[in-house]
């Protein structure tokens, strides 16, 4: 691998994370001087599982599989999640060796039974696949196909999105370091921070205990003009973010520890009043999924009888 390529970031997203995605690609290009390509997967064309069952959990659950095919097939790719931070060079997590394997997920959370660090866990382990690197050469990822497989039950839902059942088991490396992708917390170790609990996002609620790590970057692409106020009350505007968000981005540094309860509260309030709901979008299609489940169900036991 040439230390001069190009490293290729796959961000997976709807369009109501455009923001989040332009603050991940900005703290990544931060802190390297490699050149990145960050590539929004938003709306990709998918094809939708016949059975409600096995319809996206969110609107880009399988964005990932599309990336060896946006690639070409050749080379390596990294893949995220939009709702993330980074604060290390991404060359580490880039250079990580294939050994022969094709797809690297995260290692074990920290904390946990240590027998789950053996570099070849149980099949039925839940694989972290937030971050992922992917080896494009060699992977034949068509998600036609794998989509294909879901409406004739070779597998289901879960076994393709927490098994990765797609990939021979000894074919997966579970060697991306906890550190990038640790889940809602931060340290000095800390590569990248995950913002996966979606009701405490940063841009949607006041309740994120790393909130202010996430605002601070939004105050340097301010500064810097990478951003714009008005794009991101733009965001607000379509309820993608919280009103009070400008709030916190202005003052929410300035006010003292003490106070910081009550101004949670009023920046709370402020987002009641103006009707915000956090991933309305999101929740919205959720039920609708779930109506079509109930449809579904309801239907195959008439048929039944």
């Amino acid at each position: 691998m040439n230390s001069n390529d190009t490293i290729r970031v796959f961000v997976g997203a709807d369009r109501s994370q455009q923001l989040a995605i332009d603050v991940l690609a900005y703290s990544i290009k931060r802190h390297t001087t490699t050149n990145v390509e960050v590539v929004p997967m938003v709306d990709l064309d998918v094809p939708v599982p016949g059975d409600p069952r096995n319809h996206q959990r969110t609107g880009f659950s399988f964005s990932r599989f599309c990336i060896p095919q946006l690639c070409g097939y050749r080379g390596r790719a990294i893949y995220m999640d939009a709702d993330m931070q980074v604060f290390k060079d991404i060359r580490s997590l880039w250079s990580l060796p294939f050994n022969g394997q094709r797809v690297l997920v995260q290692e074990s959370v920290k904390h946990t039974d240590v027998t789950l660090h053996k570099e070849n866990a149980p099949s039925t382990r839940k694989k972290q696949c937030a971050v992922m690197l992917i080896d494009c050469e060699n992977l034949d990822w068509d998600v036609c196909e794998i989509v294909r497989g879901l409406d004739e039950g070779r597998y289901t839902y879960s076994q393709l999105m927490d098994e990765m059942c797609i990939v021979p088991e000894e074919l997966v490396g579970y060697r991306v370091p906890f550190e990038w992708n640790s889940l809602e917390h931060f340290d000095k170790s800390t590569s990248l921070i995950h913002y996966t609990d979606m009701g405490t996002q940063p841009w949607v609620s006041t309740r994120n205990a790393n909130g202010e790590i996430w605002f601070a970057e939004v105050r340097r692409m301010l500064a810097d003009g990478s951003l714009r106020m008005e794009q991101l009350q733009q965001e607000i505007v379509m309820g993608h973010f919280r009103p009070s968000l400008v709030r916190d981005i202005r003052w929410g540094h300035k006010v003292p520890t003490f106070l910081r309860s009550m101004f949670n509260r009023l920046n709370e309030g402020m987002d009641r009043a103006r009707g915000f709901v956090a991933h309305r979008k999101v929740y919205e299609a959720k039920r609708l999924r779930m109506a079509a489940v109930r449809a579904h169900e309801k239907s195959v036991t008439a048929d039944r009888i």
